[in-house]
């Protein structure tokens, strides 16, 4: 044991180290008294000691601030700082002369290899003070201070694991009556309590809902109302009451306490507020029957152990509800978030909530039926072979326009030709046979004759009408459809075999492929706009005929032909066999119907093919 540590050890006869300051030294309980003690012993013990300083890394933070100065009140010296400043950056011991015979000594506390604070000390550097000495006896003092560092870390962590295992305690059970008896169980064994009681937070004042070691309470009424009055006084001032109060606590009503406290002969007491978030959902109460009371760690761990426990009970206080209960507490919840402070976010989804409930409801538009188009001739002109033949040549062929009376086509007419020329023959041959028998009077054979020259004539005739029919002629202005013969010219046609479709160019009719599901919407004379693919800039309006009660396979869907009629637009710019889409208007509906009519249908469908 070196010199220091024996002067702290007799010292209780040494009238400048008083009872209070060597107490303060042992427990250990407050850096800045223990720090200024123990500069007070160290210059006592150590001749030529001037200054004293003791810097400590601050709570939570990564800079150091000094906790001690002796003498109290003094000025550090400029050497005594520099001293201080390289021994923090360098972490490790430094002396600094300055120009009155003086040295300032600093110590890094290092404490598991991290940084926690320096000792300083301002020496005389004159020929009596071995400077050697003051080094070794500040090294050696050191001590004293990691010993408190070190008992208050092991302190801080004692704590933690009780408050862990506190936490663990109320979650280890289901129902919340369990989970808070248990918890004020445990917590009167750590604090060495006569009784913890736990209540929540109802109808505004706290309701007492647990007991420690108790699993009912109901017989202990005056107790129970006492405990409430004191956790009410605690919730009320929004703090942690103690009776008897701690030295150097602000100054609290403690009225409901004292009452308590003499109720239990003269008991101590400790009231936390339990809270999440800010707001009060309980209070905790715990009581000793000593007439001290609680000390600070004490208290600080109940404050700990409220600030984890709290929200845990709380949350298993609201799951154990009934199910009514639960509903209208999420309702009041949702309304106090409405219309209170905050919940901007809230308030701004409502607005919008409201808001799209009324465009759904009041927003109307017009309904229509949208189908596929193919625009087709009113009528269709089939122009086939009038006669067996062979086709010779071909002057028209799909998509050209040809007028009334052009030439199509032409078949072989030669054989017709020549039997005409025979024909021909033998009628003049009849003529001449004809005027010599009428000149020798023969009645009977210029009658003969006269036969078989009208048999000629009409022979002569049907061979002339064949020869016109061989060459093909469009039967009115309009457009090919389908034919192409270019490339059959010498084929041999058969009479009645279809050569060309002919559609006008000034009557049409629109072909709509309706979907099974919106059929029933349609009625005869509904109207609506068609767009063409190839005039997506020129709307039509087109007007419902004919709907058809036949239907047809398109695409995996059911669908049916429903014939319209163009009323308005550009008639010269159409042509047969154009697509596009037509809205055929039906009526004024809600949007929001609109929308979702084939989701609805869709859903009815399922639902009656589930059904049993």
């Amino acid at each position: 044991m070196n010199e220091f540590t024996k002067a702290i050890g007799s010292a209780s006869d040494d009238p400048f180290l008083s009872a209070e300051t060597l107490e303060k030294l042992r427990s250990g309980t407050d850096m800045a008294q223990v720090a200024a003690a123990w500069l007070q012993a160290f210059a006592k013990q150590t001749s030529g000691i001037q200054q004293g300083l003791v810097v400590m890394a601050g709570t939570g933070k990564a800079k150091f601030e000094p906790v001690a100065m002796w003498p109290d009140g003094a000025s550090p010296a400029p050497e005594l700082m520099r001293a201080v400043d390289g021994c923090l950056k360098g972490q490790r011991m430094l002396v600094e002369t300055g120009k009155n015979d003086n040295a300032a000594i600093a110590v890094p506390l290092l404490i598991g290899g991290q940084l926690r604070g320096v000792l300083a000390v301002l020496s005389d550097n004159s020929g009596d003070t071995d400077l050697r000495r003051v080094v070794a006896q500040l090294q050696w003092a050191s001590g004293w201070i990691e010993a408190v560092v070190r008992r208050q870390r092991i302190s801080g962590n004692d704590n933690l694991v009780t408050v862990i295992e506190l936490l663990a305690t109320s979650l280890h059970h289901t129902r919340f009556s369990e989970a808070a008896t248990a918890v004020a169980t445990e917590l009167a064994g750590a604090l060495n309590c006569e009784l913890v009681a736990i209540g929540m937070m109802r109808g505004g004042h706290i309701r007492m809902r647990a007991l420690s070691n108790s699993a009912t309470f109901g017989k202990r009424a005056t107790l129970v109302r006492l405990i409430e009055a004191a956790m009410d006084e605690a919730v009320d001032q929004q703090a942690v009451i103690a009776h008897p109060p701690l030295e150097g606590s602000p100054a609290r009503v403690r009225r409901a306490h004292t009452a308590l406290a003499d109720h239990e002969g003269g008991t101590g007491l400790c009231t936390v507020p339990l809270t999440e978030q800010g707001k009060t959902i309980g209070a905790m109460l715990l009581q000793r029957k000593s007439t001290d009371g609680f000390d600070a760690g004490g208290v600080q761990l109940a404050e700990q152990a409220a600030v984890l426990i709290g929200p845990v009970l709380d949350i298993k206080r609201r799951e154990d509800r009934w199910l009514p209960a639960k509903i209208w507490d999420s309702i009041t919840n949702f309304f106090k978030a409405l219309f209170g402070a905050r919940h901007a976010l809230l308030k701004l989804g409502v607005i919008a909530l409201i808001a799209f409930v009324a465009f759904c409801y009041y927003a109307t538009g017009t309904y229509r039926v949208t189908a596929t188009t193919v625009v087709q001739g009113k009528i269709q002109r089939v122009v086939t072979a009038p006669i067996a033949g062979y086709l010779v040549q071909s002057e028209a062929r799909a998509g050209d326009l040809v007028q009334k009376g052009a030439v199509m086509a032409r078949l072989e007419d030669r054989d017709i030709r020549l039997e005409r020329l025979k024909w021909l023959g033998d009628r003049t041959k009849q003529q001449q046979e004809y005027s010599q028998a009428l000149a020798q009077r023969e009645r009977t054979q210029a009658r003969i004759l006269s036969s078989q020259i009208e048999q000629s004539d009409a022979q002569i005739s049907l061979l002339d009408q064949q020869l016109e029919r061989m060459t093909i002629r469009a039967p009115f202005t309009g457009l090919v459809v389908s034919g192409d013969l270019s490339q059959a010219l010498g084929a041999p046609l058969e009479r009645g075999d279809v050569l060309f479709q002919v559609a006008p160019l000034d009557e049409y009719r629109v072909t709509l492929r309706v979907d099974e599901r919106d059929i029933h919407d349609l009625t005869v004379g509904a109207s609506g706009p068609l767009v063409l693919s190839a005039l997506p800039d020129t709307p039509y309006r087109v007007a419902v005929q004919r709907i058809t009660p036949i239907s047809s396979p398109l695409n995996g869907a059911n669908m049916f032909d429903v014939e319209a009629s163009i009323e308005d637009g550009p008639i010269e710019a159409l042509r047969p066999g154009m697509e596009g889409v037509a809205k055929i208007e039906v009526d004024e509906r809600r949007l929001v119907e609109i929308w979702t009519r084939r989701l609805v249908l869709w859903v009815r469908m399922t639902f009656w093919s589930w059904r049993a």
